[in-house]
């Protein structure tokens, strides 16, 4: 079975553990107490494959920060989280992004954009069409998602496993191969 190191990135209050914890139990979590880490482990079936999600849940506040470099170097995929009823958070994200890139030293870092609280719609301040320009500048996957109606959330985590990190695994098999691990554009 394989286990993949999922790391959810994006500002606070943006949704990022209600999206885990809806994928990991199935629950709504109602109440926002901030988060500094939070570990979960899930096994589902991707594709007839059995995998293992290891995901870590990171603090969006600016105070823990530091730590990002941290979880970007050990993590293998990314779920880069923004409010679609805050603009602030979009804007947010494009430097996390930047981050993960020089932390891992290569462009082909896989990351999916998702913008949450769908549910929303009526206080929406990013428009889809922003979030898919965003994805495809990025050359990634982009998502909207609700954590509190459960709104593509296992398809979320499934697509990061499916289509995200298996390229992550060739792309370093291949950099080591042709000795460009360590090496950008």
């Amino acid at each position: 079975m394989r286990e993949y190191k999922v790391v959810v990135l994006g500002s606070g209050g943006v949704g990022k553990s209600a999206l885990t914890v809806q994928f990991v139990t199935g629950t709504f979590i109602e109440k926002y107490d901030p988060t500094i880490e939070d570990f979960y482990r899930k096994e589902i079936e991707v594709d007839s494959s059995p995998s293992v999600l290891e995901i870590l849940d990171t603090a969006g506040t600016e105070q823990f920060a530091s730590m990002r470099d941290l979880y970007i170097k050990n993590g293998q995929g990314f779920i880069l989280v923004y409010s679609l009823v805050n603009q602030q958070s979009f804007q947010d994200i494009k430097p996390m992004r930047d981050q993960i890139i020089r932390v891992k030293r290569y462009e082909k870092v896989p990351v999916i954009l998702v913008g949450n609280k769908v549910d929303l719609e009526s206080e929406r301040e990013v428009s889809s069409s922003e979030g898919q320009a965003l994805a495809e500048e990025w050359g990634c996957p982009f998502m909207e998602t609700s954590a509190k109606s459960k709104t593509m959330v296992d398809e979320l985590f499934a697509e990061i496993v499916r289509g995200e990190i298996p390229v992550l695994h060739r792309t370093v098999k291949e950099q080591k191969e042709n000795g460009t691990c360590n090496k950008t554009r």
